[in-house]
């Protein structure tokens, strides 16, 4: 399962609105691919697509697709939205990561 905050969901609605993508039927994908300084980096886009082996999870409102390599990085993971004075973006709290960068875009197990 893949949570979603309050202000995580509000700017993924927004966000949805603003690129044509209805937060009602579409999706928002989050996956796991190699690179970042961490090892691993978190991949997210909007999606209209579902594939045949993706897991699918509403959280807040929002829909989350996660192919199946990915969710296992992911499991209990939390999209959350930072707008500080930072940087803004979204951050993952996932308790799998052993370590992640100081952007917080990548990390290792």
């Amino acid at each position: 399962m893949i949570k979603v905050s309050d202000t995580a969901k509000k700017k993924v609605i927004e966000l949805m609105n603003d690129d044509g993508f209805d937060a009602t039927t579409d999706f928002v994908r989050v996956g796991v691919k190699s690179g970042g300084c961490s090892g691993l980096s978190y991949d997210l886009k909007f999606d209209k697509t579902q594939n045949e082996e993706d897991k699918i999870f509403e959280d807040n409102s929002v829909r989350i697709v996660v192919d199946k390599k990915s969710f296992l990085y992911l499991v209990g993971t939390t999209l959350e939205y930072s707008g500080g004075l930072n940087g803004s973006g979204f951050v993952f709290n996932n308790p799998n990561a052993n370590r992640t960068c100081g952007c917080g875009e990548s990390f290792s197990l």
